[in-house]
């Protein structure tokens, strides 16, 4: 067996990325050239809008080169990148979240902490217990941090980051925001923010603020999309 590269230089074809086509039972997926442990795939080259929506892997590496590209880096300045695949190396921690959007507005926890890079939001969500699914500890952590007893439609995404594995869930949620006593948020406030506005919010995980606002839009991701997210400066705007 050929061991795994360490470093990979992105191919262009003009302004479009050069990756490995492979089919698997419903979804296409595609390899940088040169990490497949199996066989290789035919090569296919796709524009930066196409590559931000497809699924790509190594997830680490996909994302330190989609990172450079949305930020103008074209093939000229090309450089080889590590081979990261962060799902490869057991979680630190999986974490849940849920995403409920309700008349065109999505439910995030509100954070005010100035002397940690400013106010920000989170998606609802929180560490999987023993015994617990992903889907159930959505559930649970919803209720906990909200009052909303939810119901879990479909994975919409999994999310590596600093060593932890976060499942995001499109769920759907009865009842009104809780009493702030009664809620379990850590210093956070439940807020409705229309949808529009994500883009451009502070929100963790940094990668799917866009994501979920083009999603709504245009329909949702099968299977679920996955990505690497080493973003830490949640005041920047996020295109990749």
């Amino acid at each position: 067996m050929t061991a795994e590269p360490h470093l990979v230089n992105p191919h262009f074809d003009g302004d479009r990325l050069v990756l490995e086509e492979h089919r698997e039972a419903d979804h296409v997926r595609y390899l940088f050239p040169g990490t497949a442990t199996g066989p290789t795939g035919p090569l296919r080259a796709l524009t930066l809008a196409e590559a931000l929506h497809a699924r790509i892997g190594p997830a680490g590496t996909a994302e330190a080169v989609l990172r450079a590209w949305a930020q103008g880096a074209g093939a000229a300045e090309a450089v080889e990148v590590k081979v990261a695949d962060p799902a490869a190396v057991p979680p630190v921690r999986v974490r849940a979240g849920a995403i409920v959007i309700r008349d065109g507005h999505v439910l995030l926890i509100h954070f005010q902490e100035p002397d940690e890079g400013g106010p920000h939001y989170e998606i609802p969500g929180g560490g999987v217990e023993a015994g617990e699914t992903p889907e159930e500890a959505a559930v649970r952590e919803l209720r906990e941090e909200t009052g909303l007893h939810g119901s879990v439609g479909r994975k919409v995404a999994r999310v590596w980051k600093e060593g932890r594995h976060e499942h995001y869930f499109l769920m759907t949620a009865e009842g009104s925001i809780g009493p702030a006593e009664t809620l379990d948020t850590y210093g956070g406030t439940p807020v409705w923010i229309p949808v529009p506005d994500l883009p451009a919010l502070p929100l963790w995980p940094r990668r799917l603020s866009w994501r979920i606002e083009h999603w709504h839009r245009t329909g949702w991701p099968t299977p679920p999309a996955e990505l690497a997210d080493s973003i830490t400066d949640l005041q920047a705007p996020c295109t990749w």
